[in-house]
Parts: structure tokens; C-alpha cells; sequence
């Protein structure tokens, strides 16, 4: 399976004796950068471990370890590097490239808190703004908890209640509508605002809440205020929405006989705000330049703040993989992303998984440098990828997290037994 890449390296910036090619900006020149805050990483680092990442793609290819896979990496609001793998369908040998189109399942989260964000600074709601005074319908199991939870008692995942509440309903086939309408049957975990507790169901209670408090749909409101803006020319919600895209990535799964690609599912495109989003890896790169700091025009410097800060303490993260294990030493959940302490850094980031699609994105804001992946296949390989990044970046001892090094595989740490009915695919992401 042969790697693609775009050289996308800046000679100035990473002092590269190579025949110079210009870097894509994606940014406006119209707009206002703030990366000139950043600090600066080794240009010397920084290009080994470029080329280190295109050497582990190549092996990643070679072993046939993924169906199809899109990475880039941004250093102060341009595409450093952009590579490709496989295929977007086994079946017809459609290659992957940067403006095929996966979806993103739980990076969707960040696009509904920054909406928020900007509604909020629009003056159209708050973060205290309390939930019962906009959705009638809304209540907790006990009358205290109902009153006080907030949006960002959702959007940060404090609202109390048992980790990934209704998500097995959800799979099963029942409506958003109903399973919204039964969070009052629930015991709850905590009280709101007191415990961490993922969830895809409470958190798309923030469409509800856009509608009632604008009048206008979720989903129109994102493209609107976030895709057209950021020229996000591929970006869309919902299953048709993927598959009338002119080059879309289909799920795939391993068999005897290889990649076998597959019908999306229709059930998590249902909490269009917690897993509903569709892109390519050129709408990401953009909105990765966004979360940056690089489109204050969209995001500002106050919103990305407060969606940026740590909030609810999240240890169960420091041990759910080899790489977390090893780096992590702090965990919170902010506003739509992991807050994590990495070798000593803060790190910006979150995951997604739904079946036949893994996504990660990951950013340290004080240097103004990520990373995202997209895979369409449900194997867990490629997730070690990012942290060797990170590590190469950082100036960290190298590690093989994704176990493509004979001489130092990753060591697998034993998975953990999983409740009865609980969802599979997007517990922690």
C-alpha cells in the first residue's frame, strides 16, 4: 500500500536543504494571526521528526495495517506535512487523498462548543444560561440537580449522570427524541458539575437549545458561523451528507479477504452535535489553524480561552492506553476537548470512534503545532502515530506506541472488562 505525501516543508522554517516548496496557508490574508506568540521548536527537530512520521506511514502502508488513512501536521498556521494511505474504497481501489471526505464522529463535539462560543459572545445565550429555562422538556432525576444544570454542564461533560448514558439505546435504534426525554429515569452518578460522566445524548442537547434560543437549526447554524467562514468546502452533517460527497471514505472492517467496505450506520449521525460531523483532511487542517489561534475572525482569542481551559478532572484518561500511560501525568475534560498535561506540556486534543472510523486531533498551544489523523477502519494501530509525533516534537525518548518497530514493539496493556450494553465505540473519546 503506497504512502502519499505533499512535501509541504518550509525550508526557512525547519533549515531544510531541499528544492523549496511553499507551504499552504489556508488562512485569509485578510485575517489576523496570532502565531507569532508561539514559541518556537527546533527547526532541526521538527523536520526529523517529519521525516521520521513519513518513514513509519511507509511501514504502516507496508504492513497493510489500515484501510485508509489521512494525517497532516500544522507549525504556526501552515501545512507542514500531508500524507495519505490506502484507500477510501477497498472494493473499486479509490485512493485516499486530502479532500476525501470521513467522518469525524466525536471531533463533532468541538464544532458544537464553538458555535457556542461564538452564540455567547453574539450575546444569544451564556454558559450559565440554565437548561430548564430553555427546554421545557428537560429534567434529572431529582428536582435540585434539573435546576441547576448549565450548557457547559453538557458541553463539559459534568451534568452527573452514568458515563455514556443511553448510548446502548442509541445503537439499538431509538430516537435522539425519546432517549432525550427519559434522562429523568436515570440515577444519577454525581450531582451536576460534581464528576466527569462522557456522554453523546445530554451533549446534543445543545441543538435543542440552539434552536430554541436562535430559532434556527444546529447544523445550518455550524455551517454558517464555522464551515463557510473557515472556506471548510467539504465539511457537512449527516449520512447523506458523507455519501453525496464527491470522494468519501467507506468504512471498512478485515476479513480473510482483506479490506471489505460497508454501509455507514445511520445511529450516531443521529446526536448530530456529539458525532455528526463529515470532513476531509483539508477542511481539518483548517479548523486545526482555527482551534490555533489563526482565524480570530471566527474563533477568538476569549472563546478558544474558555474552551481551551481544563474543567472536570479526568484520571480514568491517564491509563486508558500504552501512550497516555507513559506521557500523561494531568487529564481534564474542557469544553469539546481533553485537556491533557503530555511530557510536561499542555495538550489540546480529543478522539473519535465509530464503527469503521477512528479519528484523533491534538494541538500544543504553546508552540502552535498539531497534529490530526483520519482512518476509516476500527483498528487501534494508527492511534500510536500521534503520540511518536508528539514525542519527536517535544524532544521526548522515543517510544513505538503503535508497535511498528520490530526491536521495540508497543507494549498492549490488557483491555479492560466492559459493562454489559455499554457502547463500544465511543467510551473516552
Amino acid at each position: 500500500m503506497q504512502l502519499r505525501t505533499l512535501p509541504l516543508l518550509i525550508a526557512g522554517l525547519l533549515g531544510a536543504a531541499i528544492t523549496p516548496v511553499q507551504a499552504r496557508t489556508p488562512t485569509p490574508a485578510s485575517s489576523t494571526s496570532i502565531s507569532s506568540s508561539a514559541q518556537t521548536l527546533p527547526p532541526e527537530r521538527v523536520k526529523a521528526t517529519l521525516e521520521a512520521y513519513r518513514q513509519w506511514l511507509t511501514r504502516l502502508g507496508q504492513r497493510d495495517s489500515v484501510a485508509g488513512l489521512a494525517t497532516a501536521v500544522v507549525v504556526n498556521d501552515k501545512v507542514v506535512f500531508e500524507g495519505t494511505i490506502g484507500y477510501a474504497n477497498a472494493s473499486d481501489k479509490e485512493p485516499i487523498k486530502p479532500d476525501t471526505v470521513f467522518r469525524l464522529a466525536s471531533l463533532s463535539k468541538a464544532f458544537a462548543t464553538g458555535l457556542t462560543a461564538i452564540l455567547v459572545q453574539d450575546g444569544k445565550l451564556a454558559w450559565d444560561t440554565r437548561l430548564v429555562n430553555v427546554l421545557p422538556f428537560f429534567k434529572l432525576k431529582n428536582v435540585p440537580d434539573t435546576q441547576r444544570a448549565t450548557i457547559a454542564d453538557i458541553l463539559g461533560q459534568r451534568l452527573g449522570l452514568p458515563r455514556n448514558t443511553y448510548d446502548n439505546m442509541l445503537e439499538d435504534d431509538v430516537p435522539y427524541e425519546q432517549l432525550v426525554r427519559k434522562l429523568d429515569e436515570v440515577d444519577m452518578a454525581c450531582g451536576v458539575g460534581k464528576c466527569y460522566g462522557y456522554q453523546n445524548v445530554a451533549f446534543s442537547l445543545i441543538g435543542d437549545v440552539v434552536y430554541a434560543m436562535t430559532g434556527n437549526f444546529f447544523y445550518k447554524m455550524v455551517d454558517r458561523r464555522i464551515f463557510l467562514p473557515l472556506g471548510m468546502q467539504t465539511a457537512s452533517y449527516g449520512r447523506a451528507g458523507l455519501e453525496s460527497s464527491k470522494s468519501w471514505a467507506r468504512p471498512h472492517r478485515r476479513t480473510r479477504r482483506g479490506w471489505v467496505p460497508f454501509e455507514p450506520k445511520e445511529n450516531y449521525y443521529r446526536v448530530a452535535p456529539a458525532a455528526g460531523v463529515n470532513a476531509s483532511l483539508r477542511d481539518m487542517e483548517k479548523w486545526l489553524i482555527a482551534q490555533m489561534g489563526g482565524r480570530p475572525d471566527v474563533l477568538s482569542p476569549v472563546a478558544l480561552d474558555v474552551l481551551h481551559t481544563p474543567g472536570v478532572p479526568t484520571p480514568v484518561e491517564l491509563h486508558s492506553s500504552p501512550w497516555r500511560s507513559g506521557r500523561l501525568t494531568a487529564a481534564h475534560y474542557g469544553l469539546g476537548w481533553r485537556v491533557f498535561t503530555y511530557g510536561g506540556e499542555t495538550l489540546i486534543y480529543h478522539a473519535g470512534a465509530v464503527e469503521g472510523y477512528r479519528t484523533m486531533i491534538g494541538f500544543f498551544p504553546k508552540y502552535h503545532i498539531g497534529v490530526v489523523t483520519l482512518w476509516n477502519a476500527g483498528v487501534p494501530t494508527p492511534s500510536g502515530l500521534m503520540p511518536m509525533v508528539f514525542d519527536g516534537l517535544l524532544g521526548l525518548p522515543h517510544v513505538d506506541w503503535a508497535g511498528l518497530e520490530k526491536s521495540a514493539p508497543a507494549k498492549v496493556a490488557p483491555a479492560k472488562p466492559r459493562k454489559a450494553r455499554t457502547s463500544r465505540r465511543h467510551r473516552r473519546h
